[in-house]
């Protein structure tokens, strides 16, 4: 054999050995791709886990008297593994899936129980591991399902998978849902006490593993977390949902009158700067109005003549005017504006009365011609009282306020004039009220708070007060003017039509601003900011409390728009509160004498005697009693129950006489209604059980 036919034979047997072996690669690999691919597919989706967070169960949100304000409730998603091992058997799986359809279409009612049973088998047919079942399953409902034929087998093997997601819900709907607030995760920064403390609130994540299934789903190896999740903290708000509903229905009452654009009420408690309730309700179209924004703390605007306080607090801080000096209130003449008042001059009056009646003219010329040559001196009051600086809320969003001093380049002729009433700054109405809060609090200063605790598993963790911002705002004799000025605003001023209750003292100042337009400025347009805001009662003040409603339409003045949600809201306040009219004096008419009332048990009479503060005079301490009247009240006599004789019954109401009767064994019939007049059987005699005894009431 020559050299090339050597050369020839083993490049044929190389290339025959290379592609018997490229055969051999090519069957085994059809072996195991169309052959053992299942079983293989199988061992691969076995063998592919992860672990996956598990949401912890959000804390609570709870009112300032213990009433739950949000909470999150678990709702589960059912899903169902066909292939799993009690039901694996087709003849298992087909004896029972009709009745299985039958069950769902019962406690779902959104398909048949044909198209269930159908469904079912089509999801058997395609190898579901994973299959939906529905969606958004109550707990109670869920335990339910779980006794379902197929479900039934075992929490496994039944191939039932609930997954548990934890849904909010507000028990009070849209009561002081703002303010609650939520939890978005497309947004960075929460909203309200949810975003504020979310670290408490939504506790620590759990993980569970999951395994990984043909079609490149993930469903939990186990029902349980292998980590278990650690349920969030309770927040204790500061709000009273008995107020929070007063503020919300007064204020959304207003609203759709005066078919305003939106509007705000705060109530805040004086001593501890604890929120009771806000309110705050934007136009979406006619007559209906919903909480979309926080005017309280975000509503940054010029609060008009609500801020005189603070120009008169500062001109009797210098002492440069006194309450009883006069004043002129007609038209005040500045370079290019003329400031006059809506309502016209009221001649020359003393400062009490100027503020009374909320003149703008007269202030304006105070402070120009106190504080012209000077107005930093006016500036640095503001200023020292924080006005210009935010309060540092517990919830996110508060604006910051906007307080002009001769430094800014906006600073100019007509600026000093125009601060003294409200205008040319911008301010939240909850900064306008803390201020106001500081006057009924003795001048001492304090931040707002919402939150007055923090709880995990009934256990406090952390506790809140108020921030002091300034301890004394002004002087005793400053402060005793000013409290005497804002009670005339009621007595005898602005407010006195529509604000003014003869049962107790309000104190405060009505504000009407005009409202800028952000490209058109005041000459658009014109729209106006109604406000009030005071506190109650004047005297010993407990509450403080702002009314701002913008753009109202058929009137604007703050008195006539937020004085009466002020009024309503205050009124029903201190009718709920005993502890603001303990000192109120006992006003007797007609018969002086104890209130009279049926005869009957004890205890019962004596507690609602006590109640309301009055002392009858029991002549024993028996269980049961009988009226004597007496020219000086009630006096009552013992009645004490004998076995075998007749009950003296009269006065009593059917309550008791009855109860009494049927423990002596007698058979009663009744006639009439009130209060027992007579008797069948006199009191005192003999009776046999079974006895018919006929009594008459009137």
């Amino acid at each position: 054999m020559n050299i090339r036919a050597n050369i020839l034979l083993r490049v044929y047997l190389a290339f025959g050995l290379i592609v018997l072996f490229a055969l051999a690669v090519f069957l085994r690999l059809g072996q195991v791709q169309f052959v053992q691919g299942k079983k293989w597919r199988a061992m691969a989706d076995s063998l592919s886990t992860r672990y996956v967070n598990v949401e912890a169960t959000r804390g609570n949100i709870y009112s300032n008297d213990g009433s739950l304000l949000a909470t999150s409730v678990p709702e589960y998603e059912l899903r169902m593994d066909m292939f799993a091992g009690g039901i694996a058997d087709d003849k298992v799986f087909n004896e029972k899936v009709d009745s299985l359809g039958i069950k769902l279409a019962q406690i779902f009612q959104d398909k048949s129980a044909k198209d269930y049973a159908r469904y079912l088998r089509k999801g058997r047919q395609d190898s579901a591991r994973y299959l939906l079942i529905h969606r958004k399953v109550g707990y109670s409902d869920l335990k339910t399902i779980r006794t379902f034929p197929l479900y039934n087998i075992g929490k496994f093997s039944g191939g039932l998978i609930a997954v548990q997601q934890n849904k909010r819900i507000l028990p009070f709907q849209a009561l002081a849902a703002r303010t609650i607030g939520y939890k978005n995760e497309n947004v960075a920064n929460g909203v309200g006490l949810e975003g504020a403390y979310k670290e408490y609130i939504n506790g620590e994540t759990g993980k569970r593993l999951m395994q990984r299934i043909a079609g490149g789903v993930y469903i939990p190896v186990n029902e349980e977390a292998e980590v278990a999740p650690k349920d969030g903290a309770d927040i204790i708000s500061t709000i009273d949902v008995n107020m929070q509903d007063l503020a919300q229905s007064a204020l959304e009452k207003q609203l759709i009158k005066y078919d305003a654009d939106h509007g705000a009420v705060i109530v805040m408690e004086v001593a501890t700067g604890e929120i009771r309730a806000v309110a705050n309700f934007s136009k979406v179209e006619e007559g209906i109005y919903k909480e979309k924004f926080n005017y309280a703390i975000a509503g940054n605007q010029d609060p008009g003549s609500t801020f005189k306080l603070a120009s008169y607090m500062a001109l009797l801080e210098d002492e440069l005017i006194d309450t009883n000096l006069m004043v002129g209130t007609g038209n005040y003449k500045i370079p290019g504006h003329m400031i006059k008042d809506s309502h016209g001059s009221i001649g020359v009056v003393t400062v009490k009365k100027a503020f009374e009646q909320s003149s703008n003219a007269a202030i304006a010329y105070l402070i120009n011609s106190k504080y012209g040559a000077n107005p930093r001196k006016f500036t640095d009051h503001l200023y020292d009282w924080h006005l210009n600086e935010k309060l540092e809320l517990q919830i996110p969003g508060e604006a910051k306020p906007v307080i002009k001093n001769p430094s800014n380049k906006s600073w100019g002729k007509m600026t000093l004039p125009q601060m003294a009433y409200g205008y040319e700054m911008q301010l939240t109405p909850l900064k306008m009220l803390s201020f106001y809060n500081a006057v009924a609090n003795n001048g001492r200063y304090v931040a707002p708070i919402f939150v007055k605790e923090i709880r995990r598993l009934g256990n406090p963790i952390e506790q809140f007060k108020a921030r002091v911002i300034n301890d004394k705002i002004c002087s005793d004799v400053t402060l005793s003017k000013i409290r005497s000025m804002l009670e005339g605003v009621v007595t005898e001023g602005s407010g006195k039509q529509y604000v003014h209750n003869p049962l107790y003292k309000i104190a405060g100042k009505t504000g009407t601003a005009q409202v800028a337009d952000a490209n058109k400025g005041y000459r658009a347009k014109k729209q106006y900011q109604a406000s009030f805001v005071g506190y109650f009662p004047a005297e010993k003040p407990k509450y403080s409390m702002i009314v701002v409603i913008n753009d109202p339409k058929g009137g604007y003045y703050g008195a006539l728009v937020s004085g009466p949600v002020f009024r309503e809201v205050a009124d029903r306040i201190y009718a709920s509160d005993m502890q603001m009219y303990n000192d109120v004096p006992t006003r007797l008419v007609g018969n002086t004498g104890n209130p009279p009332t049926k005869a009957g048990q004890s205890k019962a009479t004596q507690k609602v005697y006590k109640a309301f503060g009055f002392k009858p005079l029991f002549a024993s301490k028996s269980e049961y009693y009988n009226i004597v009247d007496t020219s000086v009240g009630e006096v009552f006599q013992e009645n004490t129950e004998r076995k075998g004789v007749m009950p003296n019954v009269s006065g009593m109401g059917l309550k008791d006489a009855l109860y009494l009767l049927g423990n002596a064994g007698l058979k009663t019939k009744v006639i009439g209604s009130g209060k027992v007049t007579s008797q069948s059987i006199a009191a005192g005699t003999r009776v046999g059980k079974g006895l018919g005894v006929q009594i008459e009431l009137n």
